[in-house]
């Protein structure tokens, strides 16, 4: 059982946060909730309010969750302040470490990219922000080309609905092929019918 905590915050992106939180619980679902356990967590606990107005309600707060073993950080219009947020980037600087995996959505590589975790690196973000991406963390290679990057324990990934491509790519990295086939032949996600038997 792996603890994935997805890091939420006002004008975040929903689909950034939504479609990795649908795969995980998903694959935990169909494989009698034993993979992983899903949650968010927010700067503090309660409602943040998303790019468009809808209201999510955080698990926990940074102050006070359980262990995470794949961190998610996504983006969306709310990244540019949180990149100044002191509290919460020192948050991110301080549980990366124990995490196995840390991956961004979108975004989200901006605060990656900030505390220099993405340094010496290949890696992507929304084809609208590369440019941020770059002047945020200079010493990274940003490829435009790439949907997802995987550098083992920091992944990246493009805009929006590539975090459901790269949670996706971690479900068969950690549990197999087939699996990931199932998740996703039950979301009737993009090539699902001819990956599927």
């Amino acid at each position: 059982m792996r603890n994935i905590g997805i890091y939420i915050f006002d004008k975040i992106e929903v689909l950034d946060f939504a479609g990795p939180y649908e795969v995980f619980s998903v694959t935990s679902e169909l494989n009698d909730h034993e993979l992983f356990e899903v949650f968010t967590i927010g700067e503090n606990q309660g409602i943040i309010k998303t790019v468009n107005g809808l209201k999510v309600i955080a698990d926990y707060s940074i102050e006070d969750h359980p262990h995470v073993d794949i961190l998610i950080v996504p983006g969306g219009e709310g990244t540019r302040s949180q990149v100044q947020n002191q509290k919460v980037m020192e948050w991110i600087q301080k549980i990366q470490p124990e995490t196995e995996i840390t991956m961004s959505v979108c975004t989200g590589s901006v605060l990656l990219g900030k505390l220099g975790l993405l340094d010496g690196l290949e890696s992507t973000t929304h084809h609208q922000v590369l440019e941020l991406l770059k002047k945020s963390a200079p010493n990274t290679i940003v490829n435009p080309n790439k949907r997802m990057i995987d550098h083992g324990s920091i992944a990246t990934c493009g805009g929006i609905s590539a975090g459901i491509d790269l949670s996706l790519h971690m479900v068969e990295r950690l549990h197999g092929s087939e699996i990931r086939k199932h998740t996703q032949a039950y979301m009737e996600y993009g090539d699902w019918k001819i990956q599927t038997k």
